[in-house]
């Protein structure tokens, strides 16, 4: 097992671009600020969408160049990576006016989800990253993947285990540096992941793989377990527990990072976080969001250290 993780902080992008509370960018900035504080060094901050489609993620440009500008000047931690979500080559065009030195695509395991979250097939996806990643190379830029719907999808049920296999070697070999493999509605065991990054093992280094879980059905720390038992060191996760999917219905938050990190810790596993500052971010975000958020520890601290 691996002795130190890294963790994919996701909240101000994946978390909040599916709430109904909206924040400004001012509000995203310091949601961002606060969680760089905690000792997270990889943290996406927005996506280069139409804020006609994705109304909470307006105001990406002038964020990431605002948090870019505070780290080249130490007021947010250098040591910091910040990444941000890119549809197609207009978004990595838009992308490329800023100082931003990873960026991340997002495809499916899914026909049926493909079709309607980015209204098109999973070839037609995959052609459209082709020239994104090419653009990323040609300027320096790492490119990570999401593959969604890669346990379950709520329109074609269960999904093969050989096509996310597949479609992993493809993100690949066309130069994505580290595929986030996605449980998207939480319906993934720890079975089915140990059997899945078996097959996995045989085809791409794993160390180029990392793990998303939601905890729609309270399997997801039991799932990172069936991770790092497999070998995987590297997870996504959503502070507070933040965010969901607007295209499958029932698909509640992210795995919260607080309880991934307070996990991590009890087991011994360096990951260099502070769960108390998350605790506190959590804290912050009930003031600003309309409905109870799922993380365990964010409601009821570590052992002594009681929230009130």
């Amino acid at each position: 097992m691996k002795k130190s993780i890294k963790i994919v902080e996701v909240g101000a992008r994946d978390g909040l671009q599916n709430e109904s509370s909206m924040f400004t960018v001012n509000d995203r900035y310091q949601l961002i600020k606060k969680l760089s504080q905690t000792g997270l060094k990889n943290i996406e901050v927005g996506a280069f969408v139409s804020s006609k489609w994705v109304p909470q993620m307006e105001g990406s440009k002038k964020l990431v160049n605002r948090v870019l500008k505070d780290q080249s000047s130490g007021k947010l931690d250098k040591k910091v990576q910040f990444s941000a979500l890119v549809p197609n080559v207009r978004g990595m065009q838009d992308a490329l006016t800023t100082e931003i030195s990873e960026i991340a695509i997002f495809g499916s395991c899914s026909e049926s989800f493909s079709q309607k979250n980015i209204n098109c097939s999973i070839d037609e996806s995959f052609n459209r990253f082709y020239d994104v990643v090419q653009l990323a190379k040609k300027n320096k830029v790492r490119v990570r993947g999401y593959l969604s719907m890669s346990f379950g999808c709520p329109y074609e049920g269960k999904i093969s285990q050989s096509k996310v296999v597949s479609l992993t070697e493809k993100m690949i070999a066309m130069g994505v540096q580290e595929v986030s493999i996605g449980d998207t509605i939480g319906v993934g065991t720890p079975k089915q992941v140990i059997s899945l990054l078996r097959k996995m093992e045989k085809k791409v280094p794993l160390k180029k793989v990392a793990m998303h879980f939601h905890d729609t059905r309270g399997t997801a720390l039991a799932n990172v377990l069936a991770s790092l038992q497999s070998g995987i060191s590297v997870f996504d996760s959503s502070v507070a527990g933040l965010g969901g999917c607007p295209y499958a219905k029932g698909a509640s938050g992210n795995l919260a990072t607080e309880d991934l990190v307070y996990m991590l810790d009890g087991m011994g596993l360096k990951c260099g976080v502070d769960v108390d500052g998350l605790v506190e971010i959590h804290k912050w975000l009930r003031s600003k969001i309309d409905h109870p958020l799922p993380s365990h520890v964010g409601r009821s601290g570590r052992p002594g250290i009681p929230v009130l």
